[in-house]
């Protein structure tokens, strides 16, 4: 990795905040080799995961800050202060107790990050994860704690301004006027997505699961668009929207046949 930084345009180029997204990407191609049971597809996408824990650990040595040797020993001390009935005399019954203790070790690692000066705020406990479940884990959080309204409505409403507000931003505008305005229009989309989250946490719904839900059928509708137009001798370049979005409309009602 020291000679890829050294050697690399591309690896040069980046930075801490730069590979959080391929981080988060390699993560969720791991999970999904686990569930394929795939010894190779396994072992490669370990490696990729591995290579964001060593890129990373170059960049912070690089800025003086820590190396991998850091890093395993802060795990090391990590794994055996939350494992005392494994590494001391403790002695824990059950797997409840082992959860009950975790607890108490993990709240008082915060007594300990807040005596250093470390701010601890109420929603800092909330998941990490991809963005909707964040979001989805940071509205329960608000909530428990007052910030929230009574039913679904409210939330559909804001969802509503939050539409309105996102095509004030792009309607009439020219794709070079959306280009130059495109860090404020990002951030009226994310209000969207957020609302949209806070509608389906109201629902009892988690947002995360209906998104890979809409992901799974997409890719098995544009699947079955893809076989038939290779039935009449076509391929997806050589086809149109027309074309492709009658297939669509076929794909969905086959899906109510199966």
């Amino acid at each position: 990795m020291a000679r890829l930084r050294r050697d690399c345009p591309w690896d040069k180029k980046q930075t801490n905040h730069s590979l959080i997204p391929y981080a988060i990407e390699e993560a969720y191609e791991l999970g999904a080799a686990v569930q394929t049971d795939d010894d190779e597809d396994i072992k490669g996408e370990l490696g990729d995961v591995l290579l964001q824990v060593i890129f990373h650990c170059q960049l912070y040595a690089e800025q003086g800050r820590f190396d991998m040797s850091d890093v395993i020993t802060t795990l090391q001390q990590k794994l055996i202060r939350r494992h005392p009935h494994v590494f001391e005399a403790e002695s824990l019954k059950d797997e409840a107790a082992v959860k009950a203790r975790w607890d108490e070790i993990k709240a008082e690692e915060r007594r300990v990050d807040e005596a250093r000066g470390k701010p601890r705020r109420r929603l800092d406990a909330t998941k990490a994860g991809s963005a909707l479940m964040q979001a989805q884990s940071v509205q329960s959080q608000a909530s428990k704690l007052g910030f929230d309204w009574e039913g679904v409505a409210g939330a559909f409403e804001k969802l509503e301004e939050e539409i309105d507000e996102l095509k004030t931003e792009i309607t009439g505008k020219s794709k070079a006027e959306i280009k130059a305005n495109s860090s404020d229009i990002e951030k009226e989309l994310g209000d969207c997505v957020f609302a949209l989250v806070n509608v389906a946490r109201k629902l009892n719904l988690d947002a995360e699961a209906a998104t890979l839900t809409c992901v799974h059928k997409f890719k098995s509708r544009f699947g079955y668009i893809e076989d038939q137009l290779q039935a009449r001798g076509k391929s997806l370049e050589e086809s149109d929207i027309d074309e492709m979005d009658a297939l669509w409309e076929s794909a969905k009602q086959h899906e109510r046949t199966l």
